[in-house]
């Protein structure tokens, strides 16, 4: 998403960091540098979503959801820790800005005549491969 002007400014209050040790392979210093970045995001207490905005962003969350009501972001895809926490703050924002998105209503409509009529034809024509397919009949 290359727009930043519809980037949401997260109050640093709303979240807290954390650093662990990365997994996966990372040489000498996987074991002693802490550079995995860990995001906590409480869903119930921003101010940057109406009600009905939060429970979008608990439903795009998914299983980052914890019972706390809380969105855990682990980032550690690069090898620095400032790197790291750019990322999760980045996908912190991407999910405020989906949450954001009000989804518009679909309105029901009825099929016209000849969407009807083309769906028995293929129908028909379904029905007739078909009775092709199977044995000849006996004369």
């Amino acid at each position: 998403m290359g727009d930043d002007a519809a980037r949401p400014a997260i109050p640093e209050g709303e979240y807290t960091l954390t650093y662990v040790r990365s997994p996966g392979p990372g040489g000498q210093n996987v074991n002693k540098v802490s550079s995995a970045c860990e995001l906590r995001f409480g869903v119930g207490a921003t101010t940057l979503l109406d009600e009905a905005g939060r429970q979008r962003l608990r439903v795009l969350a998914g299983r980052r959801l914890t019972w706390l009501d809380e969105i855990v972001l682990e980032a550690h895809r690069h090898r620095s820790r400032e790197a790291n926490r750019r990322d999760a703050i980045t996908r912190l924002e991407e999910l405020i800005i989906a949450a954001r998105h009000v989804p518009k209503a679909r309105k029901a409509t009825r099929p016209t005549r000849g969407a009807r009529a083309r769906r028995l034809e293929g129908k028909r024509q379904r029905k007739s491969l078909k009775q092709l397919r199977g044995r000849p009949p006996i004369e």
